[in-house]
C-alpha cells in the first residue's frame, strides 16, 4: 500500500517503510472539488512521520491546513466524526483545540473509495516535538506542569459532554476491560465482534499471560476504578500532540491536536494515559527507564487546576500499570488484521500489552508507583 520514498516512525525508535501511501497531487486535488481550503493551486510542505495514517502539511488558496487520510477500516466517515464533535465541544468551552473544517457539504469527514479524509486548519504554536515519538518521555518541567493543567482545563470542559462510546476498537484508547469485574470473560465476549484480533489471540496463550502479568494489577483496583465518574478524554496526551508559544516559565499551549484516541474514560485513565506517554522512556536501550520528577510535574499541574482527593491519587497509581491495556489489543488487532504486519503484532502483544505491564512490577516501576502514592 505505500510510496517507496515515504517512511514513518516505527515501534522502536526508527524510520521505517509506510504502512499507507504518502498523499498525493490526485487526491489532493479531488478534495480541491469538495473544500474550499483545497480549491485551486496546492502544495504538500512535508508529510507527517506518525504511522497510523497518511497526513501532510499542505499551502492551500486559503492557507495552510493539515490533511490527514484514514483507510476505511481503520476510521469510517461517522467514526471520524465522533472525535470531531469532541473537539467542537471543547473548543465551545475555551480548550485550544484544533479547528477541524467542513467540507462543502458541511460534513468534516469525506469519504472517497476505501480511503476517509479529515481537513484541519493549521495549529497556532510552535510544534516543539513535531518529530518526538509518543514513547519519547518529557525532560522539561516547566513544561510537563503546563501540561497537567490543560488537561485538567480539558477534563472541566468534558465534564458535560455525554457521546456514546466509540463505534470501534481500532486505534481507540477504552476502559471497558480495566472497568470490567472479570477482564478476561469480557474480553473474551468482545473476540466474537473482533475477528482480527481473535485470530490473533488464537495463537498465543492470551489467559495464561493476562492472568500472569495483568489480573494481579487489575484486582489490586478493586471496585474502585469501575466507580469513577465516565468522562471523555483525549487518551493520548503527549506533548507531540501539543503546539506551544512562549519560552521558559512563560511557555503556554496554544493548540491541541490529535483526537484520535479520545473516547469517553475517565478523567484519571487520561491522567494515567499522560504519565505513561510521558514518563517513562520504553524505548531506552537498556530497558524502560522511569522519570518520577516528570510524572510529579504532570500531576501537579494537574492538581492546581483541578484538585484531586488523596485517595483518587493512590487510585492513579494502581491504576498506572492497566491503564495501556484496551489500546495495545487494539495496536495488535490494527497490525495483525488490517495492515498484515505479524511482526508488529508481536511486539503490541509481547513488548506493549505484557511488557508493559512487567516493568511496573520491577524495582525501577515500582518506585515509579511508589512516587506517585507519596504524593498522595
Amino acid at each position: 500500500m505505500s510510496t517507496p520514498q515515504h517512511r514513518v516512525q516505527g515501534l522502536d525508535n526508527d524510520h521505517v517503510q509506510a504502512d499507507w501511501p504518502a498523499l498525493g497531487d490526485e487526491e489532493l486535488g479531488w478534495l480541491g472539488t469538495r473544500h474550499a481550503a483545497l480549491a485551486g493551486h496546492r502544495q504538500v510542505l512535508w508529510h507527517s512521520p506518525r504511522p497510523f495514517s497518511a497526513a501532510a502539511l499542505v499551502q492551500g488558496p486559503l492557507g495552510r491546513v493539515f490533511v490527514k487520510r484514514h483507510h476505511a477500516s481503520v476510521r469510517s466517515a461517522s467514526v471520524l466524526e465522533e472525535e470531531h464533535r469532541f473537539i467542537a465541544h471543547l473548543a465551545t468551552a475555551g480548550v485550544p483545540v484544533v479547528q477541524v473544517l467542513p467540507g462543502l457539504d458541511g460534513h468534516t469527514a469525506l469519504t472517497r473509495d476505501a480511503w476517509t479524509y479529515e481537513v484541519h486548519a493549521e495549529g497556532v504554536g510552535a510544534d516543539l516535538y513535531r518529530d518526538m515519538p509518543s514513547w519519547t518521555p518529557l525532560t522539561d518541567l516547566g513544561r510537563a506542569r503546563t501540561a497537567g493543567a490543560m488537561l485538567a482545563q480539558l477534563h472541566q470542559a468534558a465534564g458535560d459532554y455525554t457521546a456514546a462510546q466509540r463505534d470501534t476498537h481500532v486505534l481507540v484508547a477504552r476502559d471497558d476491560l480495566i472497568r470490567a469485574p472479570d477482564l478476561l470473560a469480557l474480553l473474551r465476549s468482545q473476540l466474537r465482534a473482533r475477528p482480527g484480533l481473535a485470530a490473533y489471540l488464537a495463537e498465543v496463550p492470551w489467559e495464561t499471560d493476562l492472568t500472569r502479568a495483568v489480573l494481579p494489577w487489575h484486582a489490586a483496583l478493586g471496585h474502585r476504578y469501575a466507580a469513577e465518574a465516565v468522562c471523555w478524554g483525549h487518551n493520548d496526551w503527549h506533548v507531540s500532540n501539543l503546539l506551544w508559544q512562549g519560552n521558559g516559565a512563560d511557555a503556554s499551549i496554544s493548540t491541541v491536536f490529535d483526537f484520535g484516541l479520545a473516547s469517553p474514560t475517565s478523567a484519571l485513565f487520561d491522567l494515567a494515559t499522560a504519565i505513561e506517554r510521558n514518563a517513562v522512556d520504553w524505548l531506552a536501550s537498556g530497558g524502560p527507564v522511569g522519570y518520577p520528577e516528570t510524572a510529579l510535574a504532570l500531576l501537579d499541574g494537574y492538581r492546581r487546576q483541578r484538585p484531586l482527593s488523596a485517595a483518587q491519587v493512590a487510585l492513579l497509581a494502581d491504576l498506572l500499570p492497566v491503564v495501556h491495556v484496551d489500546f495495545a489489543l487494539s495496536e495488535v488487532e490494527y497490525f495483525d488484521a488490517i495492515t498484515g504486519s505479524r511482526a508488529n503484532a508481536d511486539v503490541a502483544y509481547h513488548t506493549f500489552l505484557i511488557g508493559h505491564a512487567d516493568w511496573f512490577a520491577s524495582a525501577a516501576g515500582r518506585s515509579l508507583l511508589d512516587t506517585l502514592r507519596s504524593a498522595a
